[in-house]
C-alpha cells in the first residue's frame, strides 16, 4: 500500500519494521541520491546526513533512503537487534509516519575490505523541484526472503548455493523488484541504477538481468558483497533519482 508521508515530499510502500519497500517523490519534489566518499560509522553517519540536509535548507524529514555496509552477515537474531537500535534513531528523528517506518534501506556486507562496524555508505532525500520530469524513486534492497519476513525458514532454498539455487533466488528477487516498482506507481523507464549484491558469479544470470529495461540502457553494478543475514545469498536494489551527488 502506497502511503503519503506527513511531510508531503514523498510516498512510500509499507515494508517491515526496519525499512519501507521503497519511496517515490511527490509532485513538486525530486529525489537526490548521495554517496559518501568515506563511509562513516552509522550513528555518526546520521550526523553527516543531518549536516548535508541542513546545508541544503532541508529538515530531517527529507530523508527517505539509507545505505549501510556491515562487517559480515548477521545472524537473524543479530540483525533484529541491530535493527532495533537503528529504528530507535529514526524514531528519535521523528521520521515515522503514524508508527510506520517510511525509510527505504539497503544493508549489505562487503566480501573484501569490510568495515569494522556498520557504516553509512549513502542516502537519499527529497528536495523541491521546479521541473516536470517523471517521478523519482528509490526501491529498497531485497533478498530471497518470502514476504520479507525475518525468519530463517522463509529463505528460499536456504543453505543451497549451486547455480540452479542462485538462479531461483535471483528470479524471486527480480520479481520483488518488479512488484515494488509497480507498487510505487512507476515503470522501468524511471530506473537508471540497478545494483546486484552477491558473492556468487553473476555470469549465469546475465540473460535475466539484461532482460530488464534499465539494464539494457545503463547496465548494472555488481557489488561483491553478501546480503545482511546469514544464508541469504542474493540481493538487489534500484533507483531513479533526479541527480547523483558524491560528498
Amino acid at each position: 500500500m502506497l502511503i503519503a508521508h506527513p511531510s508531503g515530499c514523498y510516498k512510500f510502500l509499507k515494508g517491515i519494521a526496519p525499512y519501507s519497500c521503497g519511496v517515490v517523490a511527490e509532485n513538486g519534489f525530486q529525489i537526490v541520491h548521495v554517496t559518501l566518499r568515506e563511509a562513516t560509522p552509522w550513528r555518526e553517519g546520521f550526523d553527516r546526513i543531518e549536516a548535508h540536509l541542513k546545508a541544503s535548507d532541508l529538515g530531517r524529514d527529507a530523508l527517505c533512503g539509507v545505505e549501510l555496509r556491515s562487517p559480515k552477515p548477521f545472524t537473524m537474531e543479530g540483525f533484529i537487534e541491530f535493527n532495533r537500535d537503528y529504528c530507535e534513531r529514526l524514531e528519535a528523528w521523528g521520521l515515522y509516519a503514524d508508527g510506520v517506518n517510511p525509510i527505504a534501506r539497503t544493508n549489505v556486507a562487503p566480501l573484501h575490505n569490510p568495515p569494522p562496524a556498520p557504516v553509512v555508505r549513502g542516502f537519499s532525500y527529497a528536495e523541491p523541484s521546479t521541473g516536470g520530469a517523471a517521478a523519482t524513486l528509490v526501491i529498497a534492497g531485497a533478498g530471497e526472503l518470502v514476504d520479507g519476513a525475518l525468519e530463517e525458514d522463509q529463505i528460499i532454498r536456504r543453505g543451497e548455493t549451486g547455480p540452479e539455487a542462485i538462479a531461483e533466488k535471483a528470479d524471486f528477487v527480480i520479481q520483488v523488484m518488479a512488484e515494488r516498482l509497480a507498487g510505487l506507481g512507476a515503470n522501468w523507464d524511471q530506473i537508471n541504477t540497478v545494483d546486484v549484491y552477491t558473492a556468487h558469479p553473476v555470469d549465469p544470470l546475465i540473460d535475466r538481468l539484461v532482460a530488464l529495461a534499465p539494464v539494457k540502457k545503463y547496465g548494472f553494478v555488481h557489488h561483491i558483497t553478501r546480503p545482511p543475514v546469514v544464508d541469504i545469498e542474493y540481493e538487489m536494489d534500484m533507483r531513479g533519482p533526479a541527480r547523483e551527488v558524491v560528498v
